[in-house]
């Protein structure tokens, strides 16, 4: 399974810099006509923590008075783990959105901007220790949780994880899908990890258009209590359970919303606590 594993900076692909923070693009992946993933080299001086993001971007267009040309940049979340020798970037396609509809055309070989300096909430830091992690996503606000599902400390602090993933259509949940099913598979997370480390991880993924096996907003399926009669879970409590959310501003306030009705406080990086959002998410 080639594109989780890393990849020797030996065997990837040399370009000489001409952009500011340039990284080359190593491989890209489009999922759908709206959805597609990238990986780039890594800069040997980053160091990030699984969860975080990055601003990443090309150059505009010049100015057609002064001819200079400025940074088109957005902050994306590192699809790839902490120990991974590449970055992975899991993207949106907005075909009038001055980032993306540049960044969908890019190739092996070509470069993007990539500004060094890591931040964000969605990290183990965070949160207060507890048993059981909920990972809540919408559309590409699934790429955090690709890191942290191939995370090891992501096993070793927890019994159980549960990765939901909601999309308006099945062929959006497949980057997901295959990840988890990658990871599960993984000879080379198993022994990072130790054997029977995926058995933690549960993936509930949720369609709210195209038909189905499970259907609905998660934030519905949280209300409702369906989610918890799937997984045969009695309900979220502060003494057990940990969240992260990333999705769009309005998934964000309602979770933090269903959260808070269940006893959670949101925490911070100065001030762990039992659930954390990242506000910074871009898709």
């Amino acid at each position: 399974m080639t594109e989780l594993k890393p990849v020797t900076q030996a065997s990837a692909v040399k370009a000489t810099p001409t952009l500011p923070d340039a990284q080359t693009v190593t491989d890209v992946k489009h999922w759908t006509d709206r959805l597609f993933s990238f990986r780039v080299t890594r800069p040997q001086t980053l160091r990030f923590r699984s969860g975080e993001f990055v601003m990443i971007g090309l150059m505009g267009d010049p100015d057609p008075n002064t001819g200079k040309q400025k940074p088109l940049l957005r902050a994306y979340s590192i699809a790839s783990p902490a120990w991974d020798e590449e970055l992975e970037f899991y993207s949106i396609k907005v075909q009038d959105g001055p980032l993306t509809s540049r960044l969908q055309h890019i190739k092996p070989g070509d470069q993007i901007i990539l500004r060094p300096k890591p931040v964000g909430t969605l990290v183990h830091d965070a949160l207060l220790p507890g048993k059981r992690l909920w990972f809540f996503a919408t559309g590409t606000g699934f790429a955090p949780f690709a890191s942290l599902i191939r995370e090891p400390q992501t096993y070793e602090d927890y019994d159980q994880i549960i990765l939901t993933h909601t999309c308006r259509d099945v062929a959006e949940l497949e980057y997901g899908r295959k990840l988890v099913e990658d990871v599960r598979n993984d000879e080379m997370l198993a022994e990072l990890m130790g054997e029977g480390f995926a058995d933690k991880l549960v993936y509930y993924p949720t369609t709210t258009r195209e038909q189905s096996p499970r259907m609905g907003r998660v934030t519905d399926l949280l209300e409702d209590g369906t989610i918890f009669r799937d997984l045969g879970i009695d309900g979220i409590t502060p003494e057990t359970d940990r969240a992260m959310v990333c999705g769009s501003i309005g998934l964000n306030t309602d979770l933090k919303k269903i959260l808070e009705g269940f006893g959670l406080r949101e925490g911070a990086n100065s001030d762990p606590a039992e659930y954390v959002v990242e506000k910074a998410f871009v898709g």
